[in-house]
């Protein structure tokens, strides 16, 4: 999203000035304190020492100086770590920026440069790196708009279950309740992978049509386990389920729920992603270079003519802007262009940027960003500059069983992250790891009530589906669950027959642009331009990953009980 301000009545510019303390001789004995610490090698007590001075700029000057030492001796993680101790965010973004600058120059080459602008991001954010703390946040080159990697997510919060929960609930599963109504809703449905992968092989080697009870996974609304039968070398999930309807759009929806059910299509396309060591899948709504170039031309040039008229004036001025920007280009990645995956990670970002910029409505707990500015404009009207929303996944932890055959998935969701980004004369919006606190409230709004969101918006419900399905997918290829069943995917396979539903391929869209009028003289003008599934670093992420013994239980209630031929699937007798 690109943000604009512009003042119609009386154009000025404000200016930050620092006043300056002397307190030269504190400050002097402070460098050679740290200067004592660097040449004994010192690098910890130099920076505590550095970073204890109160003069802003030679705090900055300080710290990166120790930052560069690190990094000539070749510790960069900890040159990031010392860098990021600089209090002042712009002088910290100048270290940063200066630093990538000179790792850009000596590695040479002409790629992009992917690794300077992350290592900016790194230390210009508040929080934990993988990189550098061991824990926390991760990255890749593609960190717009909608990004699942569940792989790295489950390197951060797998966990092992102490409570005997998994391990109770497993011995339960193999005395199934074998309703022949699928439209019953039940707390705890299990379906078993591979015979439902066998029975669709079988249908398409007759020449029949996969049936809808098989396309929406037997009413599955949400995912909340995975199993692994060693005996029957079953892959299962499980979770509640219930009847469903269409609506006019054609969408499985839940009877009771009013959910989306789960769908073969979303779940075959994830499989296929991670087996294929893709390690994440996303999307993005990028602006093209020469219409950035162009609209900034445009905007500098109007800036310069003096205040606009009220009124159509505005309007107008508003218009061209729109123009100027033109079309905007979908990037998919991960997963096919014409999935009904990318469909939905697509709709969603498009979707949750139409409500950032009030062109939608998101319901009284999530303001637009227009809603959320007045007391800021009246303070500092914002700069041209390009607001980043992007939607990622969110669990709160991934549980295994002692022996690692049943998985429970605990409070997943979706996440929505923000960051201002720079936009440069040529064109190009420069990261800048800095979330002013306007932008971060939308964002924070948009996380805390997503389920709010979900029951209104069905598209949202059904981008958390395509989470947990990747979540899944991640799991079995983690965790080697099909090698350890002894299951090649069969159909489901790279290569295998079946072939998820196609849809059109969406290439662009075009800029929505909304405006408003602040204080009767502060122009503020909004462009709606992805979303990103990091399921890897869920299922790699130790502080969610805990082992639980309870879930040995559950696992035994999972195990896959006596079924008549061609079935697939059954109910936990076990009712909650």
């Amino acid at each position: 999203m690109l943000l604009y301000s512009r003042w119609f009545q009386a154009c000025s510019a404000a200016v930050l000035v620092g006043s300056a303390v002397n307190m030269m001789a504190a400050e002097e004995d402070a460098a050679s304190r740290v200067a004592a610490h660097l040449a004994a090698g010192e690098f910890g007590l130099a920076a505590d020492q550095a970073a204890s001075v109160k003069d802003p700029a030679e705090q900055a000057r300080l710290l990166n100086q120790i930052a560069a030492m690190q990094q000539k001796g070749g510790a960069d993680n900890a040159a990031r770590a010392t860098r990021q101790r600089i209090a002042m965010p712009n002088l910290r973004a100048q270290a940063q920026g200066q630093a990538a600058q000179t790792q850009s120059l000596t590695g040479g080459g002409s790629r992009a440069d992917f690794t300077s602008l992350m290592m900016l991001i790194q230390e210009n954010t508040s929080g934990q790196w993988e990189q550098i703390d061991g824990v926390g946040g991760t990255m890749s080159p593609f960190v717009t708009g909608v990004t699942a990697a569940p792989l790295a997510l489950l390197n951060r919060i797998t966990t092992a279950d102490s409570t005997g929960k998994l391990t109770a609930l497993s011995s339960g599963m193999r005395q199934a309740d074998l309703n022949t109504d699928m439209a019953q809703p039940s707390a705890m449905r299990l379906v078993s992978l591979t015979r439902l992968e066998h029975e669709v092989t079988r249908r398409m080697n007759e020449a029949l049509p996969v049936p809808e009870s098989m396309l929406q996974l037997a009413g599955l609304t949400h995912v909340q386990y995975v199993f692994l039968d060693k005996e029957s070398m079953d892959i299962i999930i499980g979770g509640p389920a219930e009847g469903w309807q269409y609506n006019a759009q054609a969408e499985a929806i839940g009877l009771k729920s009013n959910r989306p059910t789960m769908h073969l299509d979303d779940l075959v396309t994830v499989l296929r992603t991670f087996t294929r060591n893709q390690p994440d899948f996303g999307c993005s709504i990028n602006t093209r270079d020469e219409n950035v170039q162009s609209l900034l031309a445009f905007a500098q040039k109007s800036q310069s003519r003096g205040p606009l008229s009220a009124g159509a004036g505005v309007r107008s001025w508003v218009n061209q802007l729109q123009k100027k920007l033109g079309p905007q280009d979908v990037v998919v990645w991960g997963v096919p262009s014409d999935s009904h995956v990318a469909r939905v990670i697509v709709e969603a970002d498009y979707r949750m940027k139409l409500i950032g910029i009030d062109k939608l409505e998101g319901g009284k707990e999530i303001p637009s960003y227009f809603e959320l500015l007045p007391t800021a404009m009246q303070k500092n009207p914002p700069a041209m500059e390009a607001l980043r929303w992007w939607l990622a996944m969110k669990t709160e932890a991934v549980t295994h069983s002692p022996d690692r055959t049943a998985f429970e998935i605990v409070g997943s969701s979706v996440l929505c992250l923000s960051e201002n980004q720079m936009l440069t004369a040529a064109g190009k919006h420069l990261p800048t790891g800095v979330s002013e606190p306007i932008n971060r409230k939308f964002a924070e709004n948009f996380t805390q009530h997503y389920g709010v969101l979900a029951q209104r918006d069905i598209v949202f419900a059904d981008l958390q589906n395509v989470f947990d399905l990747a979540l899944v997918a991640a799991l079995i290829r983690q965790e080697r669950l099909s090698d350890r069943a002894g299951w090649d995917l069969g159909a489901f396979a790279n290569n295998g027959a079946y072939r998820p539903s196609t849809y059109a391929v969406p290439k662009e869209v075009e800029s929505v642009v909304n405006h408003k009028v602040f204080n009767g003289r502060d122009v503020v003008v909004q462009v709606a331009g992805g979303v990103r599934a990091d399921v890897v670093s869920v299922v790699k992420n130790p502080e969610l990953a805990k082992e639980a013994p309870q879930l040995a239980a559950v696992a035994r209630q999972a195990e896959t009980p006596k079924l008549p031929s061609g079935r697939w699937w059954w109910d936990a007798a076990t009712k909650e």
